[in-house]
């Protein structure tokens, strides 16, 4: 692939994705840093998506490195209760409508955003955890079976991510 070029034009060639490419693994060395998902995982895809994307679509250009700035602005827009899904949605809808909104980087993002939201993964169903160990309900700990429900990929992305963050 010949790089982009700086004034616009790629002389007929492959754009590279580089923004793109660079915000994958910036995500994928947070989360490997953090080691708290094995790489092979459906989850950890999950959450180098979300990060990525959280990465890429966030104000101001990636860094070399990220700052103390950067690394506080990516708690904050994955944090628990944070209406990321609505963000990453209106970004994504500014990006396509700016000139040049089409690109390789752009398309990427798409794609990645497209597949935590339609992929579903199995996890626990934390809304119906029983009661607490020490509360009694006449079954011993630890016996009853763990509810686990099917949801998008996003939510459990984005929570992998954002304790990825926090162990960086």
């Amino acid at each position: 692939m010949r790089p982009e070029r700086h004034d616009g034009t790629s002389g007929g060639g492959l754009l590279v994705p580089m923004a793109w490419m660079y915000a994958e693994y910036l995500a994928d060395e947070l989360l490997r840093t953090g080691d708290l998902m094995e790489p092979a995982t459906l989850e950890y895809r999950a959450g180098r998506d979300a990060l990525a994307l959280t990465i890429f679509l966030s104000d101001g250009a990636v860094a070399e490195a990220l700052p103390a700035t950067r690394v506080d602005e990516l708690r904050m827009l994955t944090a628990y209760g944070t209406p990321w899904c609505r963000w990453v949605c209106e970004r994504l809808g500014t990006l396509a409508a700016a000139p040049g909104g089409t690109g390789p980087d752009l398309a990427l993002a798409r794609a990645a955003w497209r597949w935590l939201e339609e992929t579903e993964l199995l996890a626990a169903d934390l809304e119906a955890i029983g009661p607490l160990p020490w509360e009694p309900d006449g079954q011993e700990p630890g016996t009853e079976d763990a509810a686990q429900v099917w949801t998008p990929a996003w939510q459990l992305g984005l929570p992998l991510g954002h304790l990825a963050i926090h162990l960086y």
